[in-house]
């Protein structure tokens, strides 16, 4: 049983806690209540009843997030809320221009861990292989995953070209970057951007300034996004 003040010191930490981890979930109207725990069972959800120093009866329990345990051993009842568990609603952290961040994590190597090739959209840990990148969707905020060779994308791409030929499309039609990411050669010397040739979607076009293609020459096209 829990005297009055522990049960306000715990439920504040509680609130205190459950407001940090999942600022989302339900904050107005009532929460319908658990089935009541039987004690002596073990469980990760449903009421603790608590009875304080004045008699009165209360319960306690968990939800989006937090998961509850309850268990019996040498025969004293122990219920433990800890960190882990489904949301079920919709949550966000308010970082307030506080620092929010995450210690102990440990850096990839290169040397064995490769990006993942067979991740797939809501997957548990343990269905895929190598690893993704965490990012944020600025329209909602919520947390993805994005396939590392998605993140920076690159090619390259040379063409023989024939008599005057200007426009050269690449192959699979990418996006090109803009200008500062888009390198074009023609037999091995650079040409300026937006002066010698422009870019628009997948296609280079040599613009002919002070130069003319002429049949057999090599167009080199190199990009990085």
């Amino acid at each position: 049983m829990l005297t009055k003040k522990r049960f306000k010191n715990f439920a504040l930490t509680l609130i205190m806690f459950t407001g940090l981890v999942v600022s989302a979930q339900q904050t107005t109207g009532d929460v319908t209540k658990q089935g009541d725990i039987d004690p002596g069972t073990t469980t990760t959800a449903g009421a603790v009843r608590v009875i304080d120093n004045k008699g009165t009866i209360k319960y306690l329990q968990s939800q989006n997030g937090i998961t509850m345990l309850s268990n019996t051993t040498d025969d004293v009842t122990t219920t433990t809320w800890q960190l882990g568990g489904a949301l079920t609603n919709d949550t966000y952290i308010d970082v307030d221009g506080n620092i929010f961040g995450l210690n102990g994590i440990e850096l990839i190597d290169a040397a064995t861990e490769l990006a993942s090739t067979d991740a797939t959209t809501e997957s548990d840990a343990g269905t895929g292989t190598g690893y993704t990148i965490l990012v944020r969707d600025e329209s909602t905020g919520a947390t993805k995953k994005l396939l590392a060779t998605d993140l920076i994308q690159s090619g390259q791409e040379a063409f023989t070209a024939i008599a005057d030929q200007t426009a050269y499309p690449l192959t699979g039609s990418p996006i090109l970057p803009t200008f500062s990411q888009v390198w074009v050669y023609r037999n091995g010397a650079k040409l300026i951007a937006n002066v010698d040739y422009t870019v628009t979607a997948s296609t280079v076009t040599l613009v002919e300034n002070d130069y003319s293609v002429y049949a057999g020459d090599i167009v080199e096209v190199q990009y990085i996004k």
